[in-house]
């Protein structure tokens, strides 16, 4: 390795401050990904890499909606090829890089709902797509993640779930041609993880093994080449025991400065807050793709999940007040697909149960009662209201504060411009439960 000139104290402390910012959804993928993919005793692994892990049958949260499929794909020495059925079930299939933003979608609204198989090429990759192929998604890292989402109409769907579940497929390029295999990528020692390095230098360490599956882009030029300067520019050579002590509380001093930056940064931004995006909409905006990645590391870009909380006076609470949440004549949410009201509770932020096992309720939930005028009301409280019609449209909620989340699966332009007006949580005064 060629001489590097080593920064100062004040530049090796700035330029960690902004890599910790830059790297955090890199280690917050990790995470996952080491769960997944690589520690097969894990009870969220796939069984490594190409494999789909579907949330269906004892593993779909009770409530749920939408239910989940992931996977992981290693592109280092092929693409892959995804394979989805056709369905006219609602499904989206999002592939993600390394530092969680999207590449690309597979699914209802992008795709469309007719069969199809869609390569998925890490960066660098040049060869000729082959026939049938619907189409081509691009990635700027070689380790990607996918999360499929999948509608679910309650527990009698189940069946009818998995079968279109077990029609997404995963195969390298070379088996879906049925050609010569490539010469496999070398298999990497993978750190294991430990949360706790996270907030101290070795931080930095991890974060040099991660660059060597993510090209340099022009986004990232100078921090790269100033992380470089100091060692870190993925060849895993970075050695926190070689430095001297004044550069290491530098760096020390920065990963901190860097942290407080992205809790100053939480603290004021609201949950769920429309992060998530592509990289040619979020490539320049590092703390963006953090917050990101801290709140949510599996969320989806408005454009495609629209999710918003009602609530306008901090957490409501469900031992202390009834709720409404009122849609107005004309006003309803404006979704393509649906859209529904999900609660959870607070912190944990988990389904809350209640007798009558309603999680969300929305434009598919049997037996909501529309008002008079064509509105709609729905009523959140702890106590199920005597009302019948209140009733009919009860979200039960936990006798303690709580959170709702509004989600409109492939929202109206109306929405992305700002146009709908979003309804808020209010107490409910005249509540008779």
């Amino acid at each position: 390795m060629p001489e590097r000139t080593r920064p100062t104290a004040e530049e090796a402390r700035r330029t960690a401050a902004e890599a910790w910012i830059w790297g955090h959804p890199l280690l917050a993928d990790y995470r996952n990904l080491y769960a997944e993919a690589v520690d097969p005793a894990d009870p969220r692994s796939a069984g490594g890499f190409g494999r789909f892990r579907h949330d269906a049958g004892p593993l779909a949260p009770a409530g749920a909606d939408l239910v989940h499929s992931t996977a992981r794909l290693d592109l280092r020495a092929e693409p892959w090829v995804l394979s989805v059925p056709a369905t006219d079930r609602y499904h989206l299939l999002a592939v993600r890089d390394l530092d969680t933003v999207h590449a690309g979608f597979v699914g209802s609204g992008v795709t469309g709902r007719e069969a199809g198989h869609h390569l998925v090429a890490g960066p660098g990759w040049t060869g000729p797509v082959p026939d049938g192929v619907s189409g081509v998604l691009r990635t700027a890292t070689r380790l990607v993640g996918v999360l499929g989402r999948t509608h679910l109409a309650g527990p009698d769907d189940l069946p009818a779930l998995r079968a279109v579940q077990e029609g997404y497929r995963l195969r390298p390029l070379s088996e879906f041609t049925d050609t010569a295999a490539p010469h496999p990528a070398e298999e990497p020692v993978w750190p294991v993880w430990r949360e706790e390095e996270t907030v101290t230098v070795e931080f930095l360490t991890l974060l040099d093994f991660l660059l060597r599956f993510f090209p340099v882009l022009d986004a990232d030029r100078d921090l790269r080449a100033r992380l470089a300067a100091l060692g870190v520019d993925g060849g895993g050579e970075f050695e926190p025991a070689a430095l001297s002590p004044e550069l290491r509380a530098a760096l020390e001093a920065g990963i901190a400065d860097g942290r407080a930056r992205l809790t100053e940064a939480a603290a004021a931004t609201p949950r769920p807050a429309g992060l998530h995006g592509t990289r040619a909409e979020l490539a320049a905006d590092p703390l963006r793709r953090a917050l990101a990645a801290h709140q949510d590391p599996y969320g989806l870009p408005d454009a495609q999940v629209w999710r918003r909380d009602p609530a306008a006076d901090g957490p409501p609470d469900g031992s202390r007040h009834a709720y409404v949440l009122r849609f107005a004549p004309g006003q309803l949410p404006p979704a393509r697909f649906f859209w529904s009201a999900s609660l959870s509770g607070l912190p944990d932020g988990r389904f809350a149960e209640n007798e009558i096992d309603r999680y969300a309720i929305g434009d598919r939930t049997p037996g909501i009662l529309y008002d008079d005028d064509g509105g709609l009301t729905l009523y959140v409280a702890h106590r199920r209201p005597t009302d019948p019609k209140r009733a009919a449209n009860w979200l039960p909620a936990p006798a303690g504060p709580f959170s709702v989340t509004l989600r409109l699966h492939g929202p109206d332009p109306s929405v992305l411009a700002g146009r709908w007006p979003l309804p808020r949580l209010t107490r409910d005064d005249g509540a008779d439960g």
